[in-house]
C-alpha cells in the first residue's frame, strides 16, 4: 500500500439494518427493513449536503460499514457511489469496502456486485467453529462462512478480510489455533482480531447476568492475544494495529488512512466524521430522527465538538501507539512543539523499563507485552491541558 496523500479523505456509510442481532453488538441498527428506502434516501440528501465538508480534498476510500451493508442491492450500492461521485473529488479509487454477512454471499449476489465499484470485502465471519457462532448468536453456519470466502474468490474479489473473534468461552486454545489456520489455509491477506467483551445493554450482557449465558474470563482472551501475535508472525502477517493483521503491503487503505489522522466523512445514522483539523461530529442515532432531519427539516442532525490541542495531541499517542510505525517524536515536535515531544519522551521511559515499549530512534513503539497494556500506557501517557 503506497502511504496516501495529505489532501486524501475517505467517506463511511452506516448502513444501520441487520436480519437479526448478534448478542454482543451495541452498533446502531434496526432489525426492521420498513423504512430501509427512506433511509436511503436521507443519506443521499446528506451525501449532496455535506459536498463542502471536506473541502475538494481527494477521496480515495469508501467504506460501506453497519449495520450490515450486504443488506444492499448491487443497484443500491452505486446509487449511493453515484451520489458520491457527483458531489465529491474523485480521480481513483483506492478501496470500496463492503462489510458483509457471509450468509448473504452467495454466488448471485456475488456477481451482482461485479457491476458495482465495491473490490474489497469485510466478511463478519467471527469463527469457523459451530460452538463459537451459535453462543454468539450468529446468523451464518461455519460452512457457509468456508463458502463465502470461497465464492468471492472465485468471482474474482481478491481483496478480502475477515474478522475473527477469541476469547469466547468454550473456545479453548486449540479451537483458536484452528480458527487462525484457516486464514492461511484460505489465502485470505487481512484479518481483524477482537476478543469478546460485553458491553451494556447488550442480549450477551443481560445473559450473562441472569446466568443463562457462560462469562467472558479476561485471562483467556489474554492469552489467545498473545496466540495470535505469535501464529499471525509464523503466518507471515505484519501485526500493523493492535486488531489487525496482514500480509506485507495489504494494509486497509480507509482504516489506515483513519489511524493516520487524515479526514473522513460519515454519512448515515450514527456516522462520524473528522474535518482534518479539530473537529468531529456524530449523526443522530436513530433512524426516524436522522430521516426527518434530511427530509423534512433540511438539515442532518448531529452534534460537534472541537478538540482542543491537547486532546488532539491524546488522540495522536492513543492512535499511533496502536500501530507497527508507532509514536513519531519528531512528528509531535513538528505539529505540536519540541517541549511536548520532550515531555512524551519521558513518560514513556517507565514503560521502557517494563519491557512494553521501546523506543526506535525518535519513534515509540509497544513490544508485544507492551500491546496487551495498549489503552493503559496511551492514557497514562496523556498530555494534561495546561
Amino acid at each position: 500500500m503506497e502511504p496516501s496523500g495529505h489532501n486524501s479523505a475517505g467517506i463511511y456509510l452506516h448502513i444501520p439494518f441487520c436480519r437479526q442481532a448478534c448478542v454482543y453488538c451495541n452498533f446502531h441498527f434496526s432489525t426492521s427493513l420498513k423504512y430501509k428506502e427512506d433511509v436511503l434516501t436521507a443519506m443521499l440528501a446528506e451525501i449532496e449536503m455535506q459536498r463542502r465538508y471536506l473541502q475538494d480534498r481527494e477521496i480515495e476510500t469508501i467504506y460501506f460499514g453497519g449495520g450490515t451493508p450486504s443488506l444492499l442491492s448491487a443497484d443500491e450500492i452505486n446509487r449511493l457511489v453515484d451520489a458520491i461521485h457527483e458531489n465529491y473529488t474523485i480521480k481513483t479509487l483506492k478501496e470500496v469496502t463492503l462489510e458483509a454477512n457471509p450468509d448473504d454471499l452467495n454466488r448471485n449476489y456475488l456477481k451482482s456486485l461485479r457491476s458495482t465499484p465495491v473490490n474489497r470485502f469485510s466478511i463478519g465471519v467471527q469463527s469457523f467453529r459451530e460452538q463459537d457462532l451459535q453462543y454468539m448468536k450468529r446468523a451464518h453456519t461455519a460452512q457457509q462462512a468456508d463458502a463465502a470466502i470461497k465464492g468471492a474468490q472465485d468471482t474474482g474479489f481478491e481483496l478480502l478480510t475477515i474478522d475473527l473473534i477469541y476469547g469466547v468461552p468454550g473456545m479453548d486454545d486449540n479451537a483458536w489455533k484452528q480458527n487462525l489456520a484457516k486464514v492461511k489455509e484460505l489465502a485470505i491477506p487481512h484479518f481483524s482480531s477482537y476478543a469478546l467483551t460485553v458491553e451494556e445493554r447488550t442480549a450477551l450482557h443481560h445473559a450473562i447476568a441472569n446466568h443463562k449465558a457462560q462469562p467472558v474470563d479476561s485471562n483467556q482472551a489474554a492469552g489467545q492475544f498473545e496466540i495470535l501475535m505469535e501464529t499471525a508472525r509464523e503466518m507471515g502477517f505484519e501485526h500493523y494495529e493492535i486488531s489487525n493483521l496482514a500480509l506485507p503491503g495489504r494494509y486497509a487503505v480507509h482504516n489506515t488512512n483513519y489511524w493516520r489522522g487524515l479526514p473522513y466523512l460519515g454519512i448515515g445514522p450514527s456516522a462520524h466524521s473528522f474535518d482534518g483539523y479539530n473537529k468531529r461530529r456524530w449523526n443522530v442515532a436513530n433512524n426516524t430522527l436522522y430521516t426527518k432531519g434530511l427530509l423534512v427539516d433540511g438539515k442532518p442532525t448531529f452534534e460537534e465538538e472541537a478538540l482542543k490541542e491537547y486532546e488532539h495531541l491524546n488522540e495522536y499517542i492513543m492512535t499511533s501507539l496502536r500501530t507497527m510505525w508507532g509514536c513519531d517524536l519528531d512528528h509531535i515536535t513538528s505539529k505540536w512543539d519540541a517541549t511536548t515531544a520532550t515531555t512524551v519522551e519521558k513518560s514513556s521511559h517507565l514503560f521502557q523499563e517494563k519491557k512494553w515499549m521501546i523506543q526506535d530512534g525518535r519513534v515509540l513503539k509497544l513490544t508485544d507485552k507492551g500491546k496487551l497494556f495498549a489503552d493503559r500506557v496511551a492514557a497514562e501517557m496523556f498530555v494534561e491541558a495546561d
